[in-house]
């Protein structure tokens, strides 16, 4: 059976994947399908380089097809900060809630139109022998003054997404894939599968 590694611990990332690859009898693993413990440093300055670095590196290790994402905020008024930062921008242990208080202080006092952001991500998908390619999509918003809503995750809650007239925490699941900077990475992933289907070997 064809497989292919999504490189992420993330259960909610795997099942956008599963989604797509599952018509195909397609088998999606993820990191916490592994024994052994993989840990890419991501040490790139741009999303692309990123998520290139994570899924050729771990392509290389397992000889199997390879999808990685790398993912942030990028905020016009901080010089696109927190950008490949996003995850740990307030520190080294990742947390949501002080990676937003951070945002808000700093955007303290800042009004509405000057609060510009997007949410970006790229996907790179590497196999052995293939040359690696990429995906990319964002999602245009502002930075709200305080939180919103309970869905979603990250800086979902102060993100306001003018075209649905609500925060990303404010979406349905379904409401934020059809908008979503990742569901846009996606959709163009989907459009390049047929060529992605036959590059993909049997893998054991």
């Amino acid at each position: 059976m064809k497989k292919i590694l999504i490189a992420t611990n993330n259960k909610g990332k795997a099942k956008d994947f599963e989604a797509l690859f599952n018509p195909y009898n397609i088998e999606v693993l993820t990191l916490n399908d592994l024994e052994q413990d993989i840990d890419v440093e991501e040490t790139g300055v741009t999303f692309e380089e990123n998520a290139i670095l994570k899924a050729e590196t771990v392509s290389k290790l397992l000889g199997i097809t390879v999808i990685s994402d790398d993912s942030g905020l990028e905020i016009d008024k901080l010089n696109g900060a927190p950008g490949v930062y996003s995850a740990r921008y307030a520190g080294a242990v990742k947390s949501d809630e002080a990676n937003i208080e951070k945002v808000l202080t700093e955007l303290q006092g800042v009004p509405e139109a000057k609060r510009t952001a997007r949410f970006r991500c790229v996907l790179a998908v590497a196999g052995p022998g293939q040359e690696t390619v990429t995906f990319s999509g964002s999602c245009e918003g502002v930075i709200l003054e305080e939180k919103r809503g309970t869905n979603g995750f990250g800086y979902d809650p102060i993100f306001f997404n003018p075209e649905m007239d609500r925060s990303m925490a404010e979406l349905s699941p379904e409401e934020k894939g059809r908008i979503s900077h990742r569901g846009a990475a996606l959709r163009q992933l989907e459009e390049h599968l047929p060529q992605l289907l036959d590059s993909i070997g049997e893998q054991q």
